[in-house]
């Protein structure tokens, strides 16, 4: 079995800068491909901050940012929110060679999916859109539409991977309504606070997400969650995205 060591780089008022966070990941990243370091996922919180992979198109960036930095990134995608009340986990790991880049965006997206369960909320993948999502309930009588709970976006070099994932738990979803999240203008953002009615902080979920994700990284078999119906992003045919954060 893959040795998997999990680190928590910062959480609450100790939240690390998105530029920092990426240099340390270079810096795993390099120990990793040399051998010189396990597999390793990093879990941290951010300070808000807007992250634009390289499919972001300019009408889909922030026109107030509220502060908050705008950083292009070396990931596919597009635009996405990391801060407070955010789980973000960057596995850096090394792919076994049975492991295919797809297999591996689709056991993290399990992973988060898993998480959501233990807290009682359903969520599953949709065919032509990254991430997890909560499904659209006709007869729900506020009317939620298909909502994104988890966001993934991953780059892969020499085998190994970086960036990773961003589970909502009690982050300020106002956030979502200062641009175009994922470039997905036809569906809602959602966190764990919101579906349940309470607060749910990082810190009741890092456990959880963090044995779901070492799981997941062991490479064994397992039963993925059923998808919902296929619907891709407006103007785009259905995919399979592999590297789509947001």
């Amino acid at each position: 079995m893959t040795e998997v060591r999990s680190e928590v780089v910062g959480l609450g008022d100790s939240a690390v800068d998105y530029l920092e966070a990426w240099e340390i990941q270079r810096g795993v990243h390099a120990e990793v491909v040399a051998g010189d370091r396990p597999d390793t996922v990093l879990l941290l919180e951010h300070p808000p901050t807007f992250t634009a992979g390289k499919r972001t198109d300019a009408h889909e960036r922030p026109v107030d940012t509220a502060g908050a930095p705008v950083i292009d990134v070396d990931r596919g995608g597009k635009i996405t929110f990391h801060g407070p009340g955010q789980l973000v986990a960057y596995p850096i790991v090394r792919l076994p060679d049975h492991v295919l880049v797809v297999d591996f965006v689709r056991r993290m997206e399990e992973a988060m999916i898993a998480t959501c369960a233990a807290f009682g909320v359903e969520t599953a993948r949709v065919p032509g859109r990254s991430g997890v999502w909560l499904k659209a309930d006709p007869a729900d009588p506020i009317g939620r539409p298909e909502r994104k709970i988890g966001a993934i976006g991953i780059r892969v070099s020499r085998g190994v991977t970086m960036h990773g994932i961003a589970l909502n738990c009690d982050v300020d979803l106002a956030w979502y309504e200062r641009f175009v999240p994922c470039g997905i203008a036809d569906a809602g953002v959602t966190s764990l606070s919101h579906e349940l009615g309470r607060d749910v902080p990082v810190t009741e979920v890092l456990p959880v997400l963090q044995r779901e994700l070492e799981t997941m990284l062991a490479w064994q078999p397992y039963e993925a969650t059923p998808d919902y119906e296929p619907r891709p992003e407006p103007g785009r045919a259905p995919r399979i995205q592999l590297v789509g954060l947001g």
